[in-house]
Order: structure tokens, then sequence, then C-alpha cells
């Protein structure tokens, strides 16, 4: 696998999954834009450790050590519930592959087709190692995402740095002495969730620089055959996985009949595996708002309550009306759709009103967000944080990444304290790479 990783070219991929790797990248930065001002972004901030000339904490002033800017980065891409999402292995991969990547180009200089090559690698490898290791039962109580996404960040970052091949079986090993997570906070509420991708991250980036320094450590391979990054798909709505197409359902019904009021009961039918993971079943109480995102029951009554959803959907976890609906839904497993997961995450909502009408509602899969969505809430939010001018060169040099030289502007682009950095590090980036800058013949 290490052998195979190393030697990965973004050649050798189509060009539908490089498009899908930039999609991902401008996904996770408005994440971590429009996420930075809650209240485990700042936690995860205020421990970086200033240094001079070192890695990016996005939307923020501060350059700190690589690892710290990958806890705090990867934190803030997972701080909404908005993360990009591989069904099969029930892992985020993104929230830890590109933190880890752009730290990383920010200490050595790389070009933005190894930044892409790497991220895909990165991608496959904890794809195909959560694949082959996560039933139902398992996730319950591990986090897959702090349990494999680790060994995708060292070999994407092995890779990026072009590391050999003992070293980067050494680096990926050691981030497999660090996997950690337990799913105790989707009961209780607690924020340890948003910090798993950063402890990923940052350990990620210590298997790296231990394997640099001549560590040794045990030796693992493990295969897979395709891009699993086609794979991932990434989330209209800003909760659980396991909540994306209910809440759809729901909001087709919402749109049809805005009566909520006149709802005497719900049933939900979602596979086998959205009732198991932990918290998706639950009614309640719910003393925060994390513990609602997971809820496929408040994420449902949320939707037919206003009708559209948003992250405000979960900042009224006390309104009567969306803990009314919640009494009545009757959540259950569909053989079929139990049947059809992974490959395919369905759910079926159907609501029965005063008057004895019944409305249904089945979805066969989620529907992602679409590139153009992505694209526009990724403007919006990085507009807020860094201004349009400088949002639509940090798109414009994703676009390009495969023709950059240096790939560092990406992560320079994303902070605060570059009143004149910016028009150097793209359109100098570019022209090297022999793309005409903006506004160039």
């Amino acid at each position: 696998m290490a052998r195979a990783a190393l030697s990965a070219d973004i050649g050798d991929f189509d060009l539908d999954v490089t498009a899908k790797a930039k999609i991902c990248l401008l996904d996770f930065l408005s994440c971590a834009f429009e996420a930075k001002d809650h209240a485990w972004s700042k936690q995860a901030i205020g421990l970086a450790r200033p240094f001079d000339g070192g890695a990016t904490v996005i939307g923020t002033q501060v350059r700190t050590t690589p690892g710290d800017a990958a806890f705090a980065n990867a934190t803030l891409g997972h701080g909404l519930v908005r993360e990009d999402m591989h069904a099969g292995s029930i892992c985020h991969h993104g929230v830890v592959i590109w933190p880890a990547l752009l730290a990383l180009s920010e200490r050595s200089s790389f070009s933005g087709a190894v930044l892409l090559a790497a991220a895909i690698v990165g991608y496959e490898v904890g794809a195909q190692t959560g694949k082959t290791l996560f039933t139902a039962d398992l996730a319950r109580l591990f986090r897959p995402t702090g349990i494999v996404a680790p060994l995708g960040a060292a070999l994407a970052g092995s890779r990026a740095l072009g590391l050999s091949e003992d070293a980067a079986i050494c680096a990926l090993s050691i981030a497999a002495n660090t996997s950690s997570g337990l799913n105790e906070w989707p009961h209780t509420g607690g924020s340890e969730m948003y910090f798993h991708p950063g402890f990923a991250a940052r350990n990620a980036i210590a298997a790296i620089e231990l394997a640099e320094a001549g560590a040794y450590a045990s030796e693992t391979i493990l295969e897979g055959e395709e891009p699993e990054i086609m794979a991932v798909y990434n989330k209209p709505v800003p909760a659980c996985n396991f909540a994306q197409t209910a809440a759809q359902a729901a909001l087709q019904i919402a749109r049809e009949s805005s009566r909520s009021g006149e709802i005497v009961a719900v049933a939900v039918r979602v596979p086998a595996a959205a009732i198991r993971y932990p918290g998706c079943d639950s009614t309640g109480p719910y003393r925060h708002a994390l513990q609602a995102k997971m809820s496929i029951p408040f994420s449902v009554a949320a939707t037919l309550v206003r009708g559209t959803i948003e992250e405000d959907n979960y900042a009224g976890i006390d309104d009567p009306e969306i803990l009314r609906l919640i009494e009545m839904i009757d959540l259950a497993e569909d053989a079929g759709l139990t049947a059809a997961f992974p490959a395919a995450q369905g759910a079926e909502v159907t609501v029965r009103l005063h008057n004895g009408e019944t409305i249904r509602r089945r979805l066969d899969d989620v529907i992602a967000a679409t590139p153009q969505e992505i694209r526009a809430r990724f403007r919006e939010a990085a507009t807020v944080v860094i201004g349009t001018q400088r949002a639509h060169e940090l798109e414009q040099l994703v676009d390009n990444c495969e023709r950059l030289a240096d790939c560092s502007g990406i992560a320079a682009l994303c902070r605060l304290d570059l009143p004149q950095a910016s028009e150097f590090k793209t359109g100098a980036a570019l022209k090297t790479a022999g793309v005409p800058a903006r506004g160039s013949q």
C-alpha cells in the first residue's frame, strides 16, 4: 500500500477524480470558515502556540506549529457537522487529510499536483481501512474517524513530502498506534466529538515527523482497488450522516404541506445502521445542539416545522412544536433500505394529518450537495471571513491546484494578516506553474 501511495501521480487519476478532490477541499474550507466562531473552534485555536513563519490557522492571524495548525483546522472543519462523508467506512476523512496536508504545505514546499494526489491517496487508505474494519456494532463504541483517519492522513503526508517507502510505512504504523475515539458523546452532547479529527490530524503530523526522524515501527500492509474518494458525498445538511436522507424526505413533505400543526403521526423508516449508530434514535431531552444534530427524530421534526434544513434548525432545541412532533415519531428499520446500505442510504417519511390525509416521501439514496451548492456556500462563508477578493483568489487557486508550482498559497490565503500577500501568492504561483494570472491573457 505504501509503495502504491508513494508512486501515485495526479496523472494516474481521471479528471472527475481530481475535480472531486478540489470540491472536497472547497467544502472543507467553507465549513472551517463558517465554524470558526463556535466555542469548540475557539478552544482549539486557543491551544495553538505562536510560531513565526509557521502554519496557518484558517480564518485567523495565528501561525503555529504544523501539529497545532492541523489540530485547530480539523476541529474547525468538523465544527458544523457538515463535513464530507464516506458511508462505507462510516468516516469523515477530509477533515483530517486536508488540515494535515495544508499544514505540511507551509512547512515544506510541494506542488498543487502533489497536494491533490496525496489527498486522493489519503482518502483511499482511510476508506479502504474503514470498510474492512468497521461494523455497526464496532461503530457504536469507537469513532471511525478517530480510528482510521490518522492512517490516511499519515500516508497522504508521506506522499506529499516524498518520504521513502520505509519511512512511509513507519509513519503509517505510528499513526495506527494513535487511533482513538469513543462514542459516548452522542448520548451526552459532549464536545469531544469535534476534537476527534483534530487529534487524528495532529497525530498524523507527529507520526510523519517521527518517521522523518528515523523512528522505526512495525510494518503493515493493506490493499485497495478503485479511488474511494469517488464514494465520498458532501453533506447537504449540517447534521449526522444518518439523519441526512430522512431530513430531505421531510423537506419534500414540508414544501408540499406547511401545516406542521395539523400533523398527528410521523413514521420514519431508515436502514438498521442508522438506528444503531449512537444518538441517532434519540428523542431527547436535548441539552446540547450536538445531540439534536445526531438525532434523526429531531432533524425530521425540525424540518417539518421550519420547512428548511439549515444550521438554525438546531439552534432552538427546546422549540415546543418540534418537541411535540418528536413525541409522535415512530422510527423503525426498513428491510429494503438496510439491504441497500451502504451502497445507498435511503429513508422514508410518512405524516398523517388531522383530516386523515397521508403524505409519504421515500428517497432511495441521500441527495448529495452539488458542486454548485458547495461553491456557493464556500463563497458565502469565505467572503464573511477573508473578503470577496481573497475568497475569489482562494477558489481560483483550488481550481488550478494541479498546475501550482507551490500550493502553500492555499493555506496562506486563509489567514487574516496578509494585506498584500494574496496578490503575490495567487499571481506568482499561477505564473510559475504556467497558468495566466487573473486578468492576464
